[in-house]
Order: C-alpha cells, then structure tokens, then sequence
C-alpha cells in the first residue's frame, strides 16, 4: 500500500491538533508525518501513533518531500506559504478563509461535492465551520429540489473563537460563580452567562463577514450561483459544537416526511429521532464525533415550499479538521 508524506501547517494549535487525532483515527497510510508550527513553538512534540514527534518551524523549504500539506492557520500565513506548498508539488489543503473565494481554488465538503476536489491546482479550500454543518444538513434535501433560499441563525461555540475563547468562558464562570467581575478581551462582552449577536468585521451592507460566508461560500459548494442567504452569527456560552436554526426554499415542494428521509439517507448526518427521548440534537450530542444531527423539521408557516429545521455539528471536527482529512483521503485514493 502507496505511503503518504504529511505534513500539519500549525500542528500546534486547536484545529491542528485536532487533524493529528483524525488522522490517527482514519488509519490512514502515512510515512511521514511533519508537524510545523512558529519558531515559538519549535521544538515542542506532537503525539501521533504513540510516538512523540518534534515540531519544526514552517519554512519556505520546509515542504520538500510531502505529498499533502493540511493548513490550520491564519489565512495570512497561509498566503505566505501557499506558493511554497504548490511549488513542491504537495497538496495544500487550506482550513484558512484565504482561498475560499478563489474561483481557481476548489471549495469542498467531500459529501457534497467531492468531485469538485479533482479540479484542483494544488490547492484545496476548507469551507467555514457553519457553512459545512448547515450545508450538510440540507445537502440531502437539495438532492430532492434545488434550494433557492435560506434564513440561518447560527449559534457558535466559544472554541470558534480558539483556546483563548474557552479559556474566558472558564475564568469568567469562575469568576462570577465567586463573586467577582467578569473580565472579557477575546470577546466584545462577557460571554458567560450572556449571548453575542456578533461575529467578525461588519461590512458595509450590515452583515458581519462571518455572515456572509453561508451564502458565498454555500453557493460555490451547491453549484448555486443564485442562491440566497440571510445570516445572523451569535457568540453562545458553550464550550464545543456548533448549532444552527435553518429555514430554506426549494424550487419545488419538499414533505415533511420526504426532507426526514434525505436528512437520514445522506452520508455523514443523522436524523434525530430518539435521543433521550428528543428529536432534536444538542451540541454535547455531537461533539468529538463528526456526524451532522438535524431535527425538528417543520414546514415553513411563513411561505410555500419551505422547510425549517435544527442541526448541530463538532466545528473543530467536521466544521475544520475532520473535513480536511476528508479531502486528504479522497484525493490520496485516486493517486
């Protein structure tokens, strides 16, 4: 069986670490695995199949020798280190938001439009966290009548933000449960005990830019050039997974029944029919796991041909790193 060289650009933080767990997890067949990171973290090791591996700094020539390079960096270094990554002929699959929005880059949940992958020049883009679980909750039903529009509440897990989202969760809950003042700087108001109707640069329409990822983002990946998307993205005190209230349009009627039964028939999402007795997820369901749950579909009151529904997802697992292993492995089972 063909090895593969791999190397992890930011193996050191969240979403990083999280792509060495997948891919021990996925068993897949790797040679080498190279974990880089900044010079801060140089020299640190990595746990991967029981061995204790060295973090190396990333360098330009760093990636001599791979065959897949998985991104989970800020998009300005993986910019930087793009055309590096290219040039040594390895694959670079980008968790970042740098080229999402690249008509030469494809854009790829590998449930949804996997093919989309093989279209690549050397790189490949992760989708956002939100986008990836809203879309595959709906990708079924798409299935059975194009989705022209949507109406999408996000609610977002404090470890979107990175460790440093959980960590002021933790010290504001334990400062409040103690009686002292709740100190916030990750977040634009205290987020214990509280929700924040807000997440990223606002633009000049209104929307955040975190906002708008659902509909660009989700029209590159459902082939959907005309599709429309309002989008509210709210900050909640919750530790992991992300939840998301969907409302959608289809060109033509989709049951209740019908929608209940693409939802269980797609790959990677589960119909919540009994859990403890609810039809519905929450985010402890899913986390550390990388199934999509969806629930509570109902029709639309407000329109025809319109279905509203509930979905959670682990955004560090299938909203990130699980998404991108994915991608690695479609891409290594056709070499």
């Amino acid at each position: 069986m063909k090895q593969y060289n791999v190397a992890i650009l930011g193996a050191t933080g969240a979403v990083g670490r999280e792509m060495l767990k997948v891919l021990e997890e996925y068993q897949l067949p790797i040679g080498r695995l190279l974990p880089l990171a900044s010079f801060r973290s140089a020299g640190s090791t990595v746990s991967f199949r029981g061995t204790e591996i060295p973090v190396q700094e990333a360098k330009s020539d760093s990636f001599t020798g791979m065959d897949f390079v998985l991104g989970a960096v800020e998009s300005g270094q993986a910019r930087q280190f793009a055309p590096a990554i290219v040039k040594s002929g390895a694959v670079f699959v980008d968790n970042s938001s740098a080229f999402r929005m690249d008509p030469d880059v494809p854009l790829v949940v590998p449930e949804i439009n996997g093919q989309d992958a093989f279209t690549h020049k050397g790189i490949v883009a992760n989708p956002n966290c939100s986008t990836i679980i809203t879309l595959m909750a709906v990708a079924g039903i798409h299935q059975l009548s194009p989705i022209t529009s949507m109406v999408a509440v996000t609610y977002q897990a404090v470890s979107g933000a990175g460790q440093n989202g959980l960590i002021e969760l933790e010290s504001q809950m334990a400062d409040l449960s103690s009686g002292k003042p709740a100190v916030f700087q990750t977040f634009p108001a205290q987020i214990a005990l509280n929700v924040i109707p807000h997440i990223g640069e606002r633009l000049e329409n209104g929307y955040t830019a975190e906002e708008m990822k659902m509909q660009n983002e989700g029209r590159r990946i459902l082939h959907m050039p005309q599709l429309t998307v309002t989008c509210t993205c709210v900050r909640v005190p919750v530790m992991r997974s992300h939840y998301i209230s969907v409302t959608l349009r289809t060109q033509n009627k989709v049951t209740v029944a019908q929608a209940e039964s693409a939802i269980a028939a797609f790959p990677g999402c589960r119909l919540a029919e009994n859990l403890s007795g609810r039809d519905y997820p929450t985010p402890l369901d899913t986390s550390d796991q990388d199934l999509v749950c969806a629930g509570r579909v109902r029709e639309d009151l407000t329109c025809e041909n319109g279905l509203t529904l509930w979905c959670c997802g682990d955004q560090i697992r299938k909203g990130a790193a699980s998404n991108a292993v994915q991608i690695l492995r479609l891409l290594a089972q056709r070499t």
